[in-house]
């Protein structure tokens, strides 16, 4: 319990959305990485409210892979401090967790 996690993590374009899915998936660092398009951002930035199109990604993974994750996302994408949040799985399917464990590298 509590050794996996979702991770919220927004983009400016459907490119960088599949560049960010596909490379956390090929690095192991994220079992599943599903892409919600045509989200509404409002946000507070630099002393102004902004409101903006993006894409929002849910990454399943590891809670000991966040940190190797954060920094590969800081890395690889365009936002100079990207959404990066981690929500704790309380309860899942076993063989999904498993399969989360079978692929994602410790």
């Amino acid at each position: 319990m509590g050794e996996h996690c979702v991770i919220f993590i927004t983009a400016g374009s459907k490119e960088e959305a599949e560049k960010l899915s596909r490379g956390l998936v090929e690095e192991k660092l994220a079992f599943c990485v599903n892409t919600v398009p045509g989200i509404q951002s409002t946000y507070h930035w630099e002393g102004k409210i902004h409101v903006d199109n993006e894409i929002l990604l849910i990454v399943k993974t590891r809670q000991d892979r966040y940190e190797a994750l954060e920094q590969w996302v800081k890395d690889n994408h365009t936002y100079d401090v990207p959404e990066i949040i981690s929500l704790p799985i309380q309860e899942g399917l076993p063989e999904y967790l498993k399969a989360i464990d079978d692929w994602v590298t410790h």
